[in-house]
């Protein structure tokens, strides 16, 4: 635990010392609100300071920000509207936590790991069964098991440590051919029993872009709203991993075009 210079005693936060859309430690985030909204998943608000509202999705009130902002009725109900005037903390079972800007651009990623977005983003359900697709300008948060690392296509990838992708074709199933042809394989293709290994099955990616990997081949379980998770921390038994430096400021997703600058100095 951190603590004031000289003392060892812990860093005691409140509104006026929380950062602005910022990195509190690396698996907690802060949105400030300023008569302002944002779509939020539901479960990961852990605290707010001020005088904030959580709408579902489907209020009558709010039906002009959904019929602009959110097109995905599959997610509809894991979703809510923060608005007013405060500071809003952020966070999922100890995963890092991570803001990202995205310019004029197109990226798609994981439902699960994706947190909250502005509502100058829009929400579209992916063509790829289990992604999200956000399109426009403004910021977003999404969560990782470990710190993410940024690629460049052409790029196979294991399946389970895809968070997303930035303004590249969606990708396209690899099987290698000892899998296909193996005895190993055709028990598997046979009895569903093992399932495939990253080794075996990849997504490939090709043509212009960013893929986003997480450093972890274990999926971030995805929990029942209300529902207490089988056992602490990270899925699977790992412990969590550690992020980069808080207070970095967002990574920046450009267009296609542009240059994907890492948020982190790892």
């Amino acid at each position: 635990m951190s603590g004031y210079p000289g003392t060892g005693g812990p860093v005691v936060l409140d509104p006026a010392t929380l950062p602005v859309d910022d990195n509190v430690n690396d698996y907690t985030f802060c949105v400030e609100l300023k008569g302002s909204q944002w779509f939020l998943q539901k479960g990961k608000m852990i605290a707010y300071y001020g005088s904030i509202d959580f709408n579902g999705i489907g209020h009558g009130r709010l039906d002009h920000l959904v019929r602009t902002s959110f097109h995905s009725p599959l997610h509809a109900s894991d979703w809510v509207v923060a608005e007013g005037s405060g500071k809003m903390l952020l966070a999922d079972r100890a995963f890092d936590v991570n803001s990202f800007d995205l310019d004029d651009g197109n990226l798609t990623v994981r439902s699960g790991n994706l947190l909250a977005f502005q509502p100058s983003l829009a929400l579209k359900q992916s063509i790829v069964p289990g992604f999200l697709t956000l399109i426009g300008t403004g910021k977003f948060v999404a969560a990782s098991n470990g710190p993410v690392v940024f690629m460049e296509p052409p790029i196979r990838v294991d399946p389970q440590a895809l968070v997303g992708w930035a303004d590249c074709p969606s990708p396209c199933h690899h099987y290698d051919h000892g899998y296909l042809t193996g005895v190993l394989g055709g028990l598997r293709a046979m009895t569903g029993i093992g399932g495939a290994s990253g080794e075996e099955h990849q997504f490939e990616f090709v043509g212009a872009g960013t893929v986003l990997l997480q450093s972890s081949e274990s999926l971030m379980a995805e929990q029942p709203i209300g529902a207490p998770p089988q056992q602490a921390g990270v899925p699977g038994g790992q412990g969590p991993q550690t992020g980069g430096a808080p207070g970095a400021g967002a990574q920046r997703l450009p267009g296609q075009l542009g240059d994907l600058q890492r948020r982190f100095g790892l």
